[in-house]
């Protein structure tokens, strides 16, 4: 995509921020969000990248995500409300899986509803495998903390038990374990 690029966020202090801050908090239920400050520990992870999506020098939306030896999991990825529906995603998509290859990682809610099976057959298209052969229990990462089930995608390939179960431990520990407001997590959990 033209004039599509990927601003990695270093700091909150950074003039993209209040736009991709903005778009984060429209775009994901309260339970799923970190709170702003946990962010500012999380810019100087190494295993950590924000990145700003911009079009034409406008934001147009975000892509958190980490990077472990086997996998890179996509936190958040957001596309503005307003831009929905013009296959900015798809190509950010695209763009993403050239830049960085290998295997891929997310979490959707259960496709229970209109909204949340339109989100699933979008990562399908974008060659996403859901592995519903594993139960994938995540906390909410503020209080209160509420469990909710969500499904795991990944590309190119469904997960395996053990990846899944490698998954599950860097979410919980590299993740809510240091960036959350829980103290000490059991979750997320595979079975």
């Amino acid at each position: 995509m033209e004039n599509l690029q990927f601003i990695r966020l270093r700091s909150r202090r950074e003039e993209a921020w209040s736009t991709v801050w903005a778009i984060y908090r429209r775009a994901f239920p309260e339970n799923e969000q970190w709170r702003e400050e946990a962010y500012d520990r999380a810019f100087d992870d190494p295993l950590f990248e924000a990145d700003a999506l911009v079009l034409d020098g406008v934001v147009v939306g975000l892509l958190f995500h980490w990077q472990t030896g086997d996998f890179r999991y996509i936190e958040h990825f957001a596309i503005a409300a307003e831009l929905r529906g013009r296959n900015l995603g798809s190509q950010v998509l695209t763009a993403f899986f050239e830049r960085f290859g290998g295997q891929v990682i997310l979490e959707i809610d259960p496709p229970e509803d209109v909204i949340s099976i339109r989100r699933l057959h979008f990562y399908e298209r974008a060659g996403f495998v859901a592995n519903p052969e594993y139960t994938y229990i995540h906390p909410s990462y503020r209080q209160p903390f509420r469990q909710h089930p969500l499904v795991l995608l990944s590309r190119p390939s469904a997960l395996g038990y053990n990846d899944a179960c490698r998954f599950a431990d860097f979410v919980r520990e590299r993740i809510l374990g240091r960036y959350s407001e829980h103290e000490r997590p059991d979750l997320p959990s595979i079975s």
